[in-house]
């Protein structure tokens, strides 16, 4: 009897023992990775490089070293498309470095300061024989532009602050995949065109430049040294002094306007009536300026062609419209995603059928401006790490210039300014794979958190 009271106690012990151990097996199968777990070690892993930097004071670690060489590759290819590189930097800064948004657009605008000084350094003391000698920046397009690109920016940034993410996420997604697609179809057609011209100046020089002796050298150097002759460096002082206003007068506004929290030169109250009063009065400034333009334009044009078709002057001021109309556009959706115009407004001038190399050497002077504007903006409300910032800018200004040497020495051995268009849509191909994915993570993580996701007041 005791015997068999032993045996069912040691059958009692043997058991429990093994449904604990069982359960302990079985434990992890309902723990199995899911999209929740990878996102917890997403982010985890996020804020222990926030961590690390915020102790560190964003000294130069491995990773930020690993981000600069990154950002140096990005700024060589957006340099050749004459875009500022916003789209490629802020996700590099944030996911590689581990810098919180605000700190990463920062660092991106000395970034994109820094290569757009170099393409206009260049473009400005350079001049090509293709375009009778002139520069290769339409300054004409600059003037219309900037006014309204400068107001759409301040419009972008409102909408960003009221807008959902989920929102922000899907508009620039849409609009990426739109542009960069219209972007590759655009380079194909200037690929093929280059390929017809190069196939019919072949044929001509053969036909032209043979002549009875067999030697044909004369016949091609002597166009090459007559076109030498003319391509002599003529800046438009007074267009640039023109853009340098607009410039100042915009950066005056943003000065005594201040951000949303009152810090400015002047004390007002947050987002009272003077903050919105001031920002209002931004509208009427740059229809001023654009207004102005159009009609000394156009008494120019009066003035020099006046034996044109009136039909012809008229469609001329109808096509100049295209221009405020479309900075307008991009600069709303450069200051809603938080990047540089540069990005959004040279798609739009391939579309309409502005030269590659144009388009390139505008864009860049545009978005020298719109970056210069804003980091003086974040110097003068008390940026940090200044330092890592002129470091980053430095980076990419010299990035800008290899960049812009291996391009044009490419362009000029193969005759091909459609690896212009090609290095658009790769900078804005992998931008917008970085910045959707990115935003499509953080929109999951709100969700799953349960924050609101509805539209925001703007204070």
């Amino acid at each position: 009897m005791k015997n068999h009271r032993v045996t069912c106690f040691i059958l009692l012990i043997l058991f429990i023992t093994f449904s604990h151990s069982h359960a302990k097996q079985t434990q992890p199968i309902s723990d199995t990775p899911t999209i929740d777990h990878f996102l917890n070690k997403f982010y985890q892993w996020r804020n222990t490089q926030k961590t690390q930097f915020q102790e560190t004071q964003l000294k130069l670690a491995s990773t930020i070293v690993l981000a600069g060489f990154l950002c140096f590759i990005a700024s060589s290819l957006s340099s050749a498309g004459g875009i500022g590189g916003g789209g490629l930097f802020i996700p590099i800064l944030t996911i590689v470095a581990g810098l919180d948004l605000k700190t990463a657009s920062s660092l991106s605008a000395f970034m994109v300061t820094g290569g757009s000084i170099a393409n206009v350094m260049c473009n400005l003391c350079t001049t090509s024989p293709k375009f009778g000698g002139k520069t290769l920046i339409d300054f004409d397009i600059a003037l219309l532009s900037e006014p309204c690109m400068l107001l759409g920016v301040s419009i972008g940034v409102i909408c960003n602050l009221v807008f959902p993410e989920w929102l922000i996420t899907m508009l620039f997604a849409t609009f990426l995949a739109w542009s960069t697609s219209k972007t590759c179809k655009n380079g194909v057609c200037y690929w093929k065109m280059e390929s017809e011209e190069l196939r019919r100046n072949g044929s001509e020089i053969l036909e032209n430049g043979l002549v009875k002796d067999g030697s044909n050298c004369d016949s091609i150097t002597e166009p090459l040294l007559g076109m030498k002759e003319d391509c002599k460096l003529r800046l438009p002082w007074m267009k640039l002094g023109i853009l340098v206003m607009i410039w100042f007068s915009f950066f005056v506004l943003y000065l005594l306007r201040g951000n949303r929290y009152g810090q400015g030169i002047i004390q007002i109250e947050p987002c009272g009536v003077s903050y919105w009063g001031i920002s209002s009065f931004q509208i009427p400034l740059a229809m001023f300026f654009t207004i102005w333009i159009l009609c000394k334009n156009e008494n120019i044009q009066h003035q020099t062609s006046k034996h044109k078709d009136e039909n012809l002057i008229r469609d001329g001021q109808s096509n100049k419209l295209i221009f405020p109309v479309m900075a307008l556009l991009a600069g709303i959706l450069g200051g809603l995603f938080g990047i540089g115009g540069g990005m959004l407004i040279s798609p739009l001038l391939l579309h309409i059928g502005i030269a590659p190399e144009v388009t390139a050497a505008t864009c860049s002077f545009m978005v020298f401006f719109s970056s210069t504007m804003s980091a003086f903006q974040y110097v003068s409300l008390g940026m940090e790490h200044t330092d890592i910032a002129l470091i980053f800018a430095i980076i990419c200004f010299v990035a800008s210039l290899l960049g812009l040497v291996v391009v044009q020495r490419a362009i000029n051995k193969y005759g091909r300014a459609s690896l212009i268009v090609f290095s658009v849509s790769i900078v804005m191909a992998l931008s917008t794979v970085l910045m959707t994915s990115f935003g499509a993570l953080d929109v999951w993580r709100d969700y799953v958190s349960g924050k609101y996701m509805g539209f925001k007041l703007p204070c």
